[in-house]
């Protein structure tokens, strides 16, 4: 059974850092695409960032004043582990952040609430407080 399990979620003052983690398992996710995506509440579910098997990296470009330059997508595939790296957060990355794995990820940069993916993991909650 496959399986994606976000860590790392919390809550943290504006301007703090955080790092999650989702760990794969059910199967291998080398030549997969892994992604992370997040979830206001009243919002859609919207792409951050993406890291495709041969290290392309992706970040949403026009989402909270742009988490490119502030967040860092990495990938251990030893571990079958992604990972984001989410440093100067705003009240506005407040968010459940999922983490998402695809053989391609080609519906992932359409816009808000239209991704598909293989698999999705559970979610988990970021606070950012002002």
């Amino acid at each position: 059974q496959v399986q994606l399990v976000e860590s790392g979620g919390g809550l943290v003052q504006a301007g703090g850092s955080l790092r999650l983690s989702c760990a794969a398992s059910g199967r291998t996710f080398t030549s997969y695409a892994m992604g992370w995506f997040r979830q206001a509440p009243g919002k859609e579910r919207e792409f951050v960032a993406s890291h495709k098997w041969r290290g392309i990296t992706t970040y949403a470009a026009n989402v909270a004043d742009s988490v490119k330059g502030r967040f860092t997508i990495s990938r251990d595939n030893a571990k079958n582990t992604v990972y984001l790296q989410m440093t100067r957060l705003k009240p506005e990355d407040t968010a459940v952040y999922f983490c998402a794995a695809d053989r391609y990820g080609s519906s992932w940069y359409g816009g808000p609430g239209r991704a598909s993916s293989d698999y999705w993991g559970q979610g988990t909650q970021v606070t950012v407080s002002s």
